[in-house]
């Protein structure tokens, strides 16, 4: 957790996945999303590390302090809405409007939590395209560690202006903005180096999904996901006979890779289907079983998920092949060396076994949106627009409310608040204007009435590749982290 990336540059898992009991679900049913929380990282956090006292402590810090406290609309963490046949999983009640505050809220602070015990000063880099970063950036502001500060990057002018001004309106002297001109996970490699030649005294710590205190809290989204719906179809948990399908936006993979960890512990999931856009490669990889590098990455209307390469797949293929991580080495070695991966037929069925995929451009997107709202009267982000479309091209109708060929969740992973340049691009000003006025957070109000301080700029002089100019974005961000040490 404090490193992000494993020595050898893969992702750390963990020892051993746990098994999850139809007895567990069973006594899980009735807690709330934080003490949920509490109960499904002891599994993989020892006493001797976190004690149980400051485990309830870190998750009232992550779920409750900040939090639940600054809901407006909902008493529910996530509240889980009947929206046509799907039940939709709000996850974006946080104080980003976004999923991802659910996992880096709690690895700030339990990176937080080890900063102070063994004073030691943590620098958190992160690349965002779009909602990694606030997220971060608002989960180290409440932290208010002195021990704790972060750098953050995003590609210029390819996330949203809401999500800009969440990361340039926020004035504390343990954050540093910057942006690069490039694609959106253009700064991974320097990222990547940068933490492989960082040293005890001045520590780097990677918190992109690729760290696995990401995907593992996220891992309890699920768990409480499928919880709900058994719960809301009166059904007893823990029944393998009865599955829930979940279909999501998919970028890095990350949300995906903790919903498959709770699958292989024994969460009863079906299929995991990942909605994607133009920028496709995993749903190519699912489809034909070709993990391939595109050559250059695409501007689209859902930039959330704007991927070339999706680190997680390799927590996928760990999973996929029984835990051989000899085998992933090689394949990621491959990957590494050619930007190609083939899966042979073996293991590509294997894939397709548990996951399904479709890829959604644009257009589809916005027809996606402008149906939801204009049929089921509900204003969805572009990102969770992506997954209904997915869902529809992948046989589950949404729109038809004796639908029972099966039970899915659609998980909604951020809040249409932070994209109006798409959603006004989708349904129309006027519409927008009318969730403006019956939806719109008032928090999300007064973000777009703060002053921005201009961040530093990575600039991509004309003619030179992405390997040269990498280098120099390396020295800038390592400049940038010196200062925090002054």
């Amino acid at each position: 957790i404090c490193s992000g990336y494993a020595p050898d540059g893969g992702l750390f898992v963990p020892e051993e996945l746990p098994k999850i009991t139809s007895q567990m679900l069973k006594s899980w049913s009735s807690l709330s999303y934080p003490d949920l929380v509490c109960e499904v990282i002891r599994k993989f956090i020892s006493v001797e590390e976190i004690s149980d006292i400051e485990l309830k402590q870190i998750c009232i810090n992550s779920f409750v302090s900040g939090f639940l406290e600054q809901q407006e609309s909902t008493s529910d963490t996530i509240p889980l809405k009947k929206i046509g046949s799907s039940y939709i999983v709000e996850l974006f009640h946080g104080p980003t409007f976004c999923f991802k505050d659910f996992g880096m809220r709690a690895l700030v602070n339990i990176l937080s939590f080890f900063a102070t015990k063994r004073q030691k000063n943590i620098t958190l880099i992160v690349s965002t395209t779009g909602d990694t970063g606030p997220a971060a950036v608002q989960a180290v502001s409440d932290a208010a560690n002195p021990h704790l500060r972060l750098l953050v990057h995003f590609p210029l002018g390819q996330i949203s202006s809401f999500q800009r001004k969440q990361l340039t309106t926020v004035d504390s002297s343990c954050v540093q903005v910057a942006t690069f001109e490039g694609g959106g996970d253009d700064m991974d490699a320097p990222i990547k180096h940068m933490l492989s030649s960082s040293t005890n005294e001045n520590h780097l710590c990677g918190v992109n999904s690729y760290n696995i205190g990401r995907p593992l809290v996220q891992m309890v989204h699920f768990i409480y996901t499928y919880l709900r719906v058994v719960e809301k179809v009166g059904l007893e948990p823990g029944d393998q006979n009865t599955l829930v399908d979940i279909i999501l936006p998919t970028g890095a993979m990350g949300n995906i890779a903790g919903g498959y960890m709770a699958k292989k512990m024994g969460l009863p999931i079906g299929k995991l289907c990942a909605g994607v856009n133009i920028n496709d490669i995993s749903h190519r990889v699912i489809e034909s079983g070709q993990f391939y590098k595109s050559d250059r990455m695409e501007k689209t209307l859902s930039d959330a998920i704007n991927i070339q390469v999706p680190y997680n797949f390799e927590r996928l293929l760990y999973y996929l092949t029984g835990e051989d991580n000899n085998l992933v080495a090689q394949w990621m070695s491959i990957m590494e060396d050619t930007t190609k991966l083939d899966l042979d037929d073996s293991w590509h069925n294997k894939l397709k076994q548990d996951f399904m995929s479709a890829r959604i451009t644009d257009d589809e997107m916005c027809a996606a949106m402008t149906k939801v709202y204009d049929e089921l009267n509900y204003c969805i982000d572009p990102h969770t627009a992506v997954a209904v479309a997915a869902a529809n091209k992948l046989g589950y109708d949404l729109y038809d409310a004796n639908y029972d060929k099966s039970i899915y969740a659609i998980l909604s992973t951020a809040s249409p608040c932070k994209f109006e340049e798409s959603v006004t691009t989708a349904i129309g000003a006027t519409k927008w204007n009318e969730y403006i006025k019956s939806e719109f957070p008032k928090r999300a109000t007064s973000i777009l009435n703060k002053d921005e301080i201009e961040p530093v700029l990575y600039h991509w002089p004309d003619g030179e590749s992405l390997e040269q100019v990498q280098m120099k974005w390396e020295e800038l961000a390592q400049s940038l982290v010196a200062k925090f040490s002054k």
